[in-house]
């Protein structure tokens, strides 16, 4: 009843352009007109009012018909190989970690394969996550050791040791416990001047059945350029590998992550970071005219930066995502998904008590989250957020918000569900105007713990809006629409002691 309300609500606000219910449907495929692509930007007719961006971090103009939204897992596994094989210059990768098997394997084969035809001219950066890809006898460390020793000039691998992983702590948390004080969440795969950014790390699943986002920019130097730089930075204060599995501090890097001071790491972190961004932020300046802001060789999308480090006073994620939802227009709709969902007090108070824009949240349900069926602790990890959402539904019921607000989940047999981002509609409009794309979840651990980046893109381009579009509209086709009676159901119990975990441990997840 709940979502008919929903879905009722909406289409009546929406009427009044186009002047009959049929035109809308949440969960159906919307034919749109093709319209004349713009040729260029200009900041006091485009989208004015999102100009605030530009205040937070760097913003970058260029052409829609550089930008792919790819749709499978195995679309993202077979762009990762192409390109690997045919970069000539540069290769960077970060992801939280590299599996073992034989996919991945066969990944790193198309990275040597692009090493091998450069003729020592492919430079190739690596960052994981320290405790993450040190997991088992068998990680992200021993899969890459070949490849380090085969071409010892043309590849480094660092791996990013959180300073607040240290003493006592180290010393008590084993394998896996570790990993919940904080990582490097980053996902950037950049090929020469061509990058994706996505959510999804490089591991078997992530190529096969595990359902995440992925954005490719082919020929965008500059945005290139500038991640580049910021997986270079990161890695700087890192850990390197050497070939005989051993680490040792990156040179020119003087203080250790764990063993060295603390406020020492965190201020020299600071302020390689912020350099980083104020040079782009400073090179904005001198590509803006003084009249049109923008207006540059064909670009109609902009493309906003978002970085999440907070440990290193790094918030532009956090702070734009805050004021996004504030500004998002009375009627218009916010379609926001997390693989898991665990959303910030701040998030879920503008949400519910000061957003004025319709909202589809889109969860995962117990049997596409990727703890299903683990072993031991990390098997309630489903429960977990199931009574997580429960929580956020009980409030949605409390303010009187479920006409605005509805809560979604993704269903789909053996596969596991890994999408995170958002798409904005502006009042009566068919198509998206904005999207956010990266690593953060929307939750505790993304704002305060682990190291995170994804991208605002803005676009009037109806082709890129239609991509867009098609894109959430393939997730939102897999849902159900939750409705009070559903965690009521004997499969939807959640065991008190769960209860208890998720409720004194909510900045874990």
């Amino acid at each position: 009843m709940k979502s008919k309300l929903f879905t009722l609500a909406y289409r009546l606000r929406t009427l009044g352009s186009y002047g009959s219910f049929a035109s809308f449907s949440f969960h159906v495929h919307v034919p749109v007109q093709k319209l004349e692509e713009k040729k260029f930007i200009n900041m006091k007719e485009f989208n004015h009012d999102l100009t605030w961006l530009a205040e937070y971090c760097p913003e970058f103009s260029i052409s829609s018909k550089n930008i792919k939204v790819l749709k499978e897992p195995s679309d993202f596994f077979n762009k990762l190989k192409e390109l690997s094989r045919s970069a000539t210059k540069r290769i960077t990768l970060a992801s939280l970690y590299i599996g073992t098997g034989p996919l991945e394997r066969e990944l790193i084969d198309s990275v040597n394969e692009g090493l091998m035809r450069s003729n020592g001219n492919l430079q190739v950066k690596i960052l994981l996550d320290y405790t993450r890809g040190s997991r088992g006898s068998e990680n992200s460390r021993t899969l890459l050791l070949p490849l380090l020793k085969d071409h010892p000039s043309q590849i480094k691998v660092s791996l990013y040791h959180t300073p607040k992983l240290r003493g006592f702590i180290k010393w008590l948390l084993p394998e896996r416990w570790n990993e919940t004080v904080g990582l490097s969440h980053l996902k950037v795969y950049l090929f020469d001047d061509t990058l994706i950014l996505s959510g999804a790390n490089l591991s078997d699943q992530y190529f096969c059945n595990r359902q995440d986002r992925y954005i490719v920019f082919y020929d965008c130097k500059e945005l290139s350029d500038y991640f580049d730089h910021v997986v270079q930075t990161v890695s700087s204060m890192s850990l390197l590998l050497t070939q005989d599995n051993s680490v040792v501090l990156h040179p020119g890097w003087s203080v250790h992550p764990s063993e060295g001071d603390f406020k020492e790491f965190v201020s020299k972190g600071q302020k390689s970071l912020q350099r980083i961004i104020n040079n782009a932020k400073t090179r904005n300046l001198s590509n803006h005219t003084e009249n049109s802001g923008i207006d540059l060789k064909g670009s109609d999308t902009l493309v906003y930066p978002l970085l999440q480090m907070y440990t290193f006073g790094i918030r532009q994620d956090e702070q734009v995502t805050e004021r996004f939802l504030r500004w998002a227009e009375p009627n218009s709709h916010i379609k926001l998904a997390s693989g898991y969902f665990n959303l910030t007090s701040h998030y879920m108070n503008i949400i519910l008590k000061s957003s004025k824009s319709f909202f589809s949240l889109l969860v995962a349900s117990p049997k596409v989250n990727g703890f299903y069926g683990a072993k031991g602790v990390s098997g309630a990890i489903p429960s977990a957020y199931t009574q997580i959402a429960k929580n956020f539904f009980s409030k949605v019921l409390n303010h009187h918000q479920e006409n605005r607000i509805e809560l979604c989940e993704y269903e789909r047999p053996s596969w596991t569900f890994h999408v995170k981002g958002l798409w904005y509609y502006k009042p009566n409009a068919r198509l998206p105007l904005v999207t956010f794309i990266g690593s953060p979840n929307f939750g505790y651990r993304s704002v305060y713990k682990d190291l995170e980046a994804q991208v605002a893109i803005i676009t009037e381009n109806k082709e890129l809006q239609m991509q867009l579009h098609n894109e959430q509209q393939s997730f939102y086709d897999r849902t159900i629409t939750i409705e009070k009676e559903l965690f009521d159901r004997p499969d939807r119990k959640v065991p008190f002691w769960v209860k208890l975990v998720a409720f004194f441990m909510r900045d874990f997840f």
